[in-house]
């Protein structure tokens, strides 16, 4: 990029002139004065750099190279084809409505008819509330190809999971894809969200993903995001919920694939009465970099807010766990906790782990806690005289680890599937990277 030299005293941003061709072509599809905002945004904050304290152990070095290249060759590129069977076996494995999200693009004819009585579906508009707030969040209302509002009327109650599939293939040449979700759950009413990323392609690949939900008074959502992409593929996702009075969620996250990955789940606690359960698995193998970043805050009280996320470490992977809870002042009343539990399976893997409390309220009820470790040599004793060689023993050992924090998935539906993605990835470590 030719003016990279002078920004990188400042601001790390992505060529304007680029930048603004690419949006400006896309500018009949979605509201040409949110993307024009928003990009301006982001030319003005560019990327999260290692100096920003929330990216310190998160290098976008690679995402700024492959935006850069697609930017450079957007115009006249082809479509990459879909990989229909992927989609396919995906949507046959889950019983959900999926609407299918391929290379950033909404593709109804792959997607179930979701618009019914009880939920209406439309696309974003300059009137929609998004959030642009933040400079990935900026990058993404310029460029997103296609972006869809979701809103489930009051009192409603949808039982067969809404399922986002963000699928992605980049066989010959490098992609990026922005897609956005707005999600409304209206008041008393309730519903079951799976969120899955997948990908496939020998080239570089890209995926930048924001959803923002709000929840009404005694509203309910359990929300479970797979993400199992191609490991030569990168992704940042940021989902962020705002909950109203005596309203809750119930969410579960787990990471397999793709080179570099960052999470971002922001929970806005602005009422009484609310509860908040997250809970995730982290798998890393080879060079991966996995990083979860999760913070609550606590407006009003009495509030609960719970979470806890483990992660299985090996070859020369680096994870990331950040989890920030900060109790606003006059929120009495509440309680956050906060776990995170790290096995390693190699001498070589890394983790960097920061539970953090703020708190500015005086009757709450607080706590966090983090540990790294590796297998307990006793507890492979014990295996081993009972018959398991010291592999077996270890697997054993490591599946029980996991399986803690696989159980509190909110969709039980989901837990078989979860569990065999999870023995296949188990196996990976087994072949070698895990010593």
């Amino acid at each position: 990029m030719g003016s990279r030299s002078s920004q990188r005293m400042s601001v790390i941003s992505l060529q304007p002139d680029a930048l603004s061709r690419v949006v400006a072509s896309l500018s009949g599809e979605t509201p040409s004065e949110l993307r024009q905002r928003a990009m301006q945004q982001f030319i003005k904050r560019g990327f999260p750099t290692t100096r920003d304290e929330n990216w310190k152990y998160s290098d976008l070095s690679n995402i700024i190279d492959i935006s850069e290249r697609w930017l450079a060759q957007a115009d006249d590129a082809p479509l990459e084809a879909l990989d229909e069977t992927q989609i396919r076996e995906i949507q046959a494995s889950i019983d959900a409505t999926w609407l299918v999200f391929a290379n950033g693009h909404l593709h109804e004819e792959l997607s179930s008819a979701l618009t019914t009585a009880a939920i209406s579906v439309t696309t974003i508009d300059d009137a929609t509330d998004i959030s642009i707030d933040e400079p990935l969040a900026d990058l993404n209302a310029a460029l997103m190809t296609d972006g869809i509002v979701i809103r489930i009327g009051e009192n409603k109650r949808i039982e067969k999971p809404v399922g986002l599939l963000f699928v992605d293939r980049a066989a010959s040449r490098p992609l990026t894809s922005h897609a956005r979700v707005v999600v409304s759950l209206d008041s008393g009413s309730s519903a079951r969200f799976i969120e899955y990323h997948a990908s496939s392609g020998d080239a570089n690949h890209y995926s930048n993903v924001v959803i923002d939900v709000t929840l009404g008074n005694g509203a309910e959502l359990d929300y479970v995001r797979i993400q199992n992409r191609s490991r030569n593929h990168s992704q940042t996702q940021r989902l962020s919920v705002r909950l109203g009075k005596d309203s809750s969620i119930r969410h579960f996250g787990i990471d397999l694939g793709g080179v570099f990955t960052r999470n971002d789940l922001n929970i806005d606690i602005v009422a009484a009465g609310v509860s908040a359960e997250f809970n995730g698995l982290y798998i890393g193998s080879d060079k991966q970099h996995i990083d979860n970043h999760t913070r609550v805050d606590h407006r009003v009280g009495p509030a609960t807010s719970v979470q806890e996320y483990r992660g299985i470490i090996s070859g020369r992977s680096r994870c990331v766990w950040n989890g920030k809870a900060i109790v606003h002042k006059g929120a009495d009343g509440s309680d956050a906790t906060q776990a995170n539990h790290n096995l390693l399976l190699s001498k070589h893997s890394e983790i960097n782990a920061k539970p953090e409390l703020e708190i500015y309220a005086d009757e709450v009820k607080c706590a966090h806690g983090t540990t790294v470790g590796q297998l307990n040599d006793n507890a492979l004793f014990y295996l081993q005289t009972r018959g398991l060689d010291r592999q077996e023993a270890k697997r054993v050992l490591t599946r029980a680890f996991a399986t803690t924090v696989v159980e509190k998935s909110p969709i039980v539906e989901l837990r078989q599937l979860i569990a065999s993605q999870l023995e296949a990835r188990l196996d990976e470590l087994d072949d070698g990277d895990s010593a």
